[in-house]
């Protein structure tokens, strides 16, 4: 199967990693250092599960020559997603299924609106997972995909998607629900990214001090609020389910802190300006995802500054 992996990063990684391992034909497309080193020395993931070392697949800065590609996983980060589907049409073609492995509620329908509903999936991951070094991904833990059309119910390229993805060793499971599942990440994602950014503080420094997990707490309240804009129902036990899985993850940095201290941009539009969109819409405050948005939009204008700083010098 030819497989194309936009955003090689930690998560397009590894599980382009996993299905370059079980023998596709897979293209990584990736930019800057990581891409160097990947076309240098090949794409290393160190793993509990098993190390792999891919070295038989295409690593490219673009979608490659015209001509469609079987399946897609679509692994930007949010801010970069239009720009990510524009340079990926010309590999897209009527039976290519697309899935998008992207933080956030929205990205899926953005890509829907551009290749259509038909082919397009959306994706939930639970994994950890972090580049460590140019071509390197350390895997640390989990592995599953959770994903299924964003319009509900079931689909061909659902069906295709998870023989290529189970065949290939990676949990997997098809959901006729996924808009909750994305939900639920969010409810994670919203509060835990932006505190973790704020205060410099791990996974287990936050459920660990009372101060924090109370703001968290009053956080995904936003989130239960916005979601319900949606239609969809975020409940008192799917808090305390989100607070139980956070004390699994020990000393743990979420992404966007990892990408803080990397010097990259920050998801917080696609974490907590959703959530102020849609409060606002239907005529609702979001006090706290308001000041997480402008800190992190504040800590985000300061990197990418430095950023063309250091391009211009």
């Amino acid at each position: 199967m030819r497989i194309a992996v936009m955003g090689a990063g930690a998560v397009g990684g590894y599980f382009g990693a996993k299905l370059a391992a079980a023998g596709h034909d897979v293209r990584f497309i990736a930019r800057g250092k990581h891409l160097a080193a990947l076309c240098r020395n090949g794409l290393r993931v160190k793993s509990p599960a098993g190390d792999l070392h891919i070295r038989n697949a295409i690593f490219s800065a673009d979608a490659g020559p015209a001509g469609s590609a079987d399946f897609i996983l679509v692994c930007v980060k949010s801010y970069d997603t239009e720009a990510a589907a524009e340079a990926l049409r010309p590999i897209v073609g009527p039976s290519t299924a697309i899935l998008s492995l992207q933080n956030g509620v929205d990205n899926a329908d953005k890509l829907a609106a551009r290749f259509g509903d038909r082919c397009t999936l959306a994706g939930v991951v639970y994994v950890g997972a972090q580049v460590v070094a140019p071509g390197v991904i350390e895997h640390s833990t989990g592995g599953k995909i959770i994903f299924g059309p964003g319009t509900g119910g079931d689909s061909e390229a659902a069906k295709i998607v998870e023989r290529t993805l189970g065949a290939a060793g990676i949990p997997c499971e098809r959901s006729a629900e996924i808009q909750m599942a994305q939900w639920r990440k969010l409810l994670w994602n919203a509060p835990f990214c932006a505190i973790s950014c704020l205060t410099r503080a791990t996974v287990k420094d936050i459920v660990e001090s009372d101060l924090l997990t109370e703001l968290a707490i009053n956080c995904m309240d936003e989130v239960k609020q916005a979601a319900a804009s949606r239609a969809i129902d975020l409940s008192r036990q799917h808090f305390s389910e989100t607070l139980s899985f956070s004390k699994t993850l020990g000393a743990f940095k979420p992404s966007m802190l990892q990408d803080l201290e990397a010097g990259k941009p920050l998801e917080y539009e696609a974490f907590n300006g959703i959530v102020i969109k849609l409060l606002s819409n239907a005529g609702k405050d979001a006090p706290v995802n308001r000041v997480f948005y402008g800190a992190l939009g504040y800590l985000d204008e300061k990197i990418r500054e430095e950023a063309s700083r250091a391009n211009h010098a």
